[in-house]
């Protein structure tokens, strides 16, 4: 039995539980038990207790600290701070659990020390090895790998075995891992999910939990929770419906949270709604996780997702960012509708591609001169992320100008399957490509619209690949001295073209930007390297900017604002070797620019909650962040 004052608590072997204590504060308990062995000379029973006094809903703390956003339950942003703790202050047993335990284990890097204080003398062999060594031991052993799903494979199994040195390793090695943990390696994860699945990572929630997804929220272990990921799994990349095994898609995206922009790993959470597939591989597949019939849609899939948001908010509270990912076109905008005036929503398809995009458009004007009203922009795709790149583009425009938005859009242009889009077809257009219908008669092909348009910047979203032929790379090199070319469809299987084929087609005069990686070009005698318009320069840095200023709702100008700071950080450097993003190894410190720049944007708007207002957002910015290094134990 345990007391805590007037409220008591039973334990037995294996189980939990929670107290409320008298006082007007909240406080809560979390206790793990461990029952003792029955043979003689065992330790006794060891309890191990985490108590917060803080609301049941996540709130900004009274007191700021070095963390910022919810109280940093764990002491993970002290991680850099030259302090020891004590771990089972924190939920961490001593031990064989501690080696078993994630969050808190270090492998070899223990110290004599604390291998005596935590019961772990002959667990592990006798050397003790910092960090840094086990950074490099683990990079090399990664390397050694020729597929890059058995890499994606090695990471995952990392992550799940010693949190800290996954993203020490994955900081320390941005470039190089980054499209191993994310596109395009996750793109054919998630099309094996099923088969090399190994454990949990996230919430899956289908319509079995409907009525009862309050509930299953609160089946997840950590109680602090900032940022939500979220994907029914309809439109994975390029790649269509892939159901529950879309679970990739939101895990790799927290973990660029985190690594990119030091959101706390405790703080993240992701999720699968699952209603089924229509995939008919998965639903004959045996080793298929999820549901096993056709998708749901209609008004039971909108009280399931209406369920869910009501949910969450009502869990973890006003502040909780809701990231939106891979829902299919016709979900993806209604659901942003519906949600951005009540919840802290986002959409990355539709709002963070945009935002990264048009960072790339401004720098390229360094490279291509004049300014963005100057030029003519031609899409090749009009769904999610073809039109809000476009609407971003035309309000970035607008605000600089003045122009009336709708004048500003005659300038954008916009192919779909069925060719150019028009007025003569705006009857039968979905309502969200309704503002890109312009007067001009009806074009077919994606050539003969870049003849007749003659756009300055051809930019693809389609999710087709080999769509930008020789043909009409060569039309635009003809119409254009220095053509903008930015083939962004994930993964590299889909995009528009290959960075080689764009230098060699234009001769080596494109300014080339791509969704997914490519290596270095040589053409001519000199070397060109693709920039790649990655989400991944934009979503951290956007949502550690919101959870810093306790932002509640996300607001246009915020997307406008992390797109110019994104720009700010190409150097000269970087445009002379003719890229129009900078380099991701210095990623944390453009995650803390832009960060800094969304918080100053809501701050001026009266969205951020957060008060008072830090003098310097950068440097508080950079004091939020998480660090992946050890902690010391007593």
């Amino acid at each position: 039995m345990i007391s805590s004052k007037t409220s008591t608590f039973l334990c037995n072997s294996g189980i939990g539980g929670w107290f409320s204590c008298s006082n007007e504060r909240k406080c809560y308990l979390r206790v793990k038990c461990s029952a003792p062995s029955k043979r003689s000379g065992d330790r006794p029973i060891s309890i191990v207790m985490e108590t917060s006094h803080s609301s049941t809903v996540a709130d900004v703390d009274d007191n700021p600290t070095i963390g910022g956003g919810v109280r940093d339950v764990y002491g993970e942003d002290r991680a850099s701070e030259d302090q020891s703790v004590t771990p089972w202050s924190v939920s961490v047993a001593s031990g064989y659990t501690l080696l078993r335990d994630p969050h808190f284990n270090k492998g070899l890097a223990f110290t004599e020390t604390e291998r005596d204080a935590h019961y772990l003398r002959g667990l592990l062999p006798p050397t003790v090895i910092p960090q840094e060594t086990q950074v490099k031991k683990m990079i090399h052993n990664i390397r050694q790998y020729q597929v890059p799903l058995q890499k994606y494979m090695a990471m995952m199994d990392l992550q799940e075995r010693n949190e800290r040195l996954f993203y020490k390793l994955l900081v320390d090695h941005v470039e190089e891992l980054l499209p191993v943990v994310y596109t395009p390696t996750v793109g054919e994860a998630c099309q094996k999910y099923g088969s090399i699945f190994m454990h949990p990572q996230g919430l899956y929630i289908s319509l079995k939990e409907k009525g009862r997804i309050l509930e299953v929220l609160r089946n997840w272990p950590e109680k602090n929770i900032q940022v939500i990921v979220v994907t029914d799994g309809e439109r994975i990349l390029g790649l269509g419906d892939l159901g529950c095994q879309g679970m990739g898609i939101p895990v790799g995206k927290l973990s660029l949270y985190t690594a990119l922009g030091g959101v706390r790993p405790s703080s993240c959470l992701p999720i699968t709604i699952d209603v089924g597939t229509n995939n008919e591989k998965l639903l004959n597949d045996e080793l298929y996780i999820g549901l096993k019939h056709k998708r749901v849609t209609g008004q039971e899939y909108a009280e399931l997702l209406e369920e869910f948001m009501t949910a969450a908010k009502k869990n973890y509270g006003e502040k909780l960012l809701i990231q939106f990912e891979d829902f299919a076109n016709h979900n993806a905008f209604a659901l942003l509708e519906r949600y951005r005036s009540t919840h802290l929503v986002f959409n990355d398809d539709i709002q963070g591609t945009a935002s990264v995009v048009l960072a790339g458009l401004v720098a390229a004007l360094n490279l291509v001169g004049g300014n963005l009203f100057d030029h003519r922009f031609l899409f090749l795709g009009a769904g999610e992320a073809g039109t809000g790149i476009a609407e971003l583009i035309a309000l970035e425009i607008s605000k600089r100008t003045n122009a009336p938005l709708d004048e500003v859009r005659k300038n954008i242009w916009l192919v779909d399957s069925k060719g150019l889009i028009v007025k003569s077809r705006k009857e039968s257009l979905q309502h969200f490509k309704k503002p890109w219908a312009h007067e001009h008669e009806p074009v077919k092909e994606l050539l003969d619209a870049v003849n007749q348009i003659k756009p300055t910047v051809l930019i693809g979203t389609s999710g087709q690949g080999k769509t930008f032929t020789r043909e009409v790379v060569e039309a635009m090199a003809s119409n254009n001295e220095k053509p903008i070319i930015l083939a962004l469809s994930n993964p590299t299987s889909q995009s528009e073209c290959t960075a080689e084929e764009a230098y060699t087609w234009t001769q080596g005069r494109a300014i080339f930007a791509s969704g997914s990686p490519f290596a270095p070009v040589e053409y001519d005698g000199k070397v060109f390297v693709p920039g790649q318009a990655n989400n991944a320069y934009i979503f951290p840095g956007f949502g550690l900017g919101l959870i810093m200023s306790g932002t509640i709702r996300v607001h246009d100008d915020l997307l406008l604002a992390a797109s110019e700071a994104l720009a700010s950080q190409v150097t000269q450097e970087d445009y002379n070797r003719g890229l129009i993003f900078p380099p991701f190894t210095n990623i944390r410190k453009i995650s803390a620019h832009i960060a800094a720049k969304v918080a100053s944007k809501a701050y001026e708007l009266g969205l951020a909650t957060r008060l008072p207002q830090p003098k310097d957002l950068v440097l508080y910015a950079e004091s939020c962040m998480y660090t992946p290094t050890y902690r010391n134990y007593r």
